[in-house]
C-alpha cells in the first residue's frame, strides 16, 4: 500500500445528523475542489491547496467524493437468487434462497462466492457491511478471509438455524455453539473484522438455540448480533404461533437476551410502540431495507415513527430480497417508501443513514462513515451524471441538495469511478 495518497474532488460528508425534511442543513460538510490526504490508510488532512510531490495524487476533479457506503444488512450467497419472480417472504425462502444457500457447504463454492460478493460490493461503492453468509461454518470462514485480504471492515457470523429449514441447512445447538466460539476466536477483532451472533430469524431457531445465542452475547459485549424481525405479516403470525409466551416478535429476542447496543435487526416493518421503546432502551438499530420490502411486498417501514421513538435507523440492500447491491438504488427506494406515508426523505437524511449514521449506530463512528482526520480512508468517488437524461438534469439543477438528490435518484453503480479501502484502490472503473 502506498503510504501517502492524495485524492482530489468535491468532498461531501456529515458532521451531525440532518433534521428531517431540511434541505439546507448545517450538518452537511461540503468542500468542493479539495484534497483528501491519506497516510498509512487513514485520513490525515483535508486542504484546498495541492500537496507536494511526495504524495501520490489521484485527480478526480469534478467528481463527488463520499465516505464509502455501509450496508447494514446483506446476504452474501443471495446473488444467485436476486430478481427471482413471484413470491412473498416465506415462499421465497423455500423456493429460491434455501437451495442457493445449501451450495455453500462446498468450500470451493464458499470461497468463490465470498470473493464475488465482496468485489461486487466494492464495485457498488460499499466498503463496509454487516453480512449473513450461510449456516455452514466454512461460508463464514471464507467470507472473513476474503474481507481480510481486501482490508475491508466487515461484520458477519455463521447463521444459526436448527429447525424449520431443509436438510443441509440445519445445525444443532451444541455444534453451532462450538462453531461460533471457534470463529469468534479466529476472526473477532482480527484486523478490521468483527463477529456477529447471527440468528436467521426466530422461526428457524429453537428456544434452546436462541438462549445459546444470548449467552454468547452476554459473555462478550463486544460481539454484534444480527437477525430479522417483523418483515412480513405471515411471518409475524408464524412467530406468534411458535412463541405464544412472547408479547411480540421483537419480544422473542428480548427474552433471549439478544437486544443490546450492537444488535442489528433487519426490516422492523410490523412493530408497535412498545417494540420501538424496547429498541430505543436497548440501543439496537433497525436496518431498513426498502428495495426488498417493495419487491417482496412486505410492507412500508415507518421511519418517522422509529425516529420519534429514539430508534436508530440505517440503510441496507438485503440483496436477494432486494434488487441490487447499489445503495443509491436503495436510497431512492427509501424515498419512495416514505413518500407513500406522506413524508419526504431528503438526500441528506438518506446519505447520512448510509454513512456516518450507520457507523455511529454500529459503534464505529471513530473509524468509518466520514471524511474526518483519523478515520480509515474508505472512500467512493462518483460521477455526478451518466447518460443524457441525468446529464441534462444535472445541468439545470442549482442548489446543492437539488444536485445531490438528482444524483441519488438517477444514479447507480455505473456512476462509480473508483473506490478506496484504507486508502488503497479497491475498484477502478475500466
Amino acid at each position: 500500500m502506498t503510504a501517502r495518497v492524495a485524492i482530489f474532488g468535491d468532498l461531501l460528508d456529515f458532521t451531525a445528523e440532518p433534521a428531517w425534511g431540511e434541505t439546507l442543513s448545517s450538518a452537511v460538510r461540503w468542500r468542493p475542489a479539495h484534497w483528501l490526504l491519506v497516510e498509512g490508510g487513514r485520513i490525515v488532512a483535508v486542504q484546498a491547496d495541492a500537496p507536494d510531490a511526495s504524495w501520490e495524487r489521484h485527480d478526480h476533479a469534478g467528481r463527488l467524493v463520499l465516505p464509502g457506503f455501509i450496508d447494514t444488512h446483506v446476504h452474501s450467497p443471495q446473488l444467485d437468487v436476486i430478481a427471482s419472480y413471484g413470491t412473498e417472504l416465506l415462499d421465497w425462502l423455500n423456493t429460491y434462497t434455501f437451495p442457493a444457500e445449501r451450495r455453500y457447504a462446498d468450500p470451493a463454492q464458499a470461497e468463490a462466492g465470498a470473493a464475488l460478493f465482496l468485489d461486487a460490493l466494492l464495485a457498488h461503492g460499499t466498503t463496509s457491511a454487516v453480512v449473513f453468509p450461510t449456516v455452514h461454518k466454512v461460508s463464514a470462514d471464507a467470507l472473513f478471509a476474503a474481507a481480510a485480504q481486501r482490508g475491508m471492515r466487515l461484520i458477519a457470523g455463521k447463521v444459526l438455524m436448527d429447525r424449520h429449514a431443509p436438510d443441509g441447512l440445519r445445525d444443532d445447538v451444541v455444534q453451532a455453539e462450538r462453531d461460533c466460539r471457534e470463529l469468534i476466536e479466529r476472526w473477532h477483532g482480527h484486523e478490521r473484522l468483527a463477529y456477529a451472533v447471527t440468528v436467521r430469524f426466530a422461526p428457524t431457531s429453537s428456544p434452546e438455540q436462541l438462549a445459546m445465542a444470548g449467552r454468547l452475547c452476554a459473555q462478550d459485549p463486544t460481539l454484534y448480533m444480527q437477525t430479522h424481525v417483523a418483515e412480513n405479516r405471515a411471518e409475524v403470525q408464524w412467530v406468534r404461533e411458535l412463541f405464544p409466551e412472547a408479547r411480540s416478535y421483537l419480544d422473542v429476542y428480548a427474552r433471549a437476551g439478544l437486544l443490546h447496543p450492537r444488535s442489528v435487526l433487519a426490516h422492523g416493518i410490523w412493530l408497535d410502540d412498545a417494540d420501538r421503546a424496547a429498541l430505543r432502551d436497548s440501543g439496537a438499530q433497525i436496518a431498513h431495507s426498502p428495495s426488498s420490502n417493495l419487491f417482496l411486498g412486505s410492507g412500508l417501514f415507518g421511519w418517522r415513527a422509529a425516529e420519534a421513538a429514539g430508534v436508530a435507523v440505517s440503510l441496507a440492500t438485503d440483496v436477494g430480497g432486494g434488487t441490487s447491491l447499489s445503495m443509491l438504488r436503495t436510497l431512492a427506494d427509501a424515498y419512495k417508501v416514505q413518500a407513500m406515508a406522506g413524508e419526504r426523505l431528503t438526500a441528506w437524511k438518506a446519505l447520512h443513514a448510509a454513512t456516518r449514521g450507520a457507523a455511529r449506530s454500529l459503534g464505529l463512528g471513530d473509524e468509518i462513515g466520514s471524511l474526518e482526520p483519523g478515520r480509515h480512508a474508505d472512500v467512493a468517488v462518483w460521477d455526478w451524471a451518466v447518460g443524457p437524461v441525468a446529464g441534462r438534469r444535472m445541468a439545470v439543477a442549482q442548489a446543492l441538495h437539488e444536485q445531490v438528490f438528482a444524483w441519488l435518484t438517477l444514479g447507480d453503480e455505473r456512476n462509480l469511478a473508483a473506490a478506496y479501502v484504507a486508502g488503497r484502490p479497491a475498484y477502478r472503473r475500466s
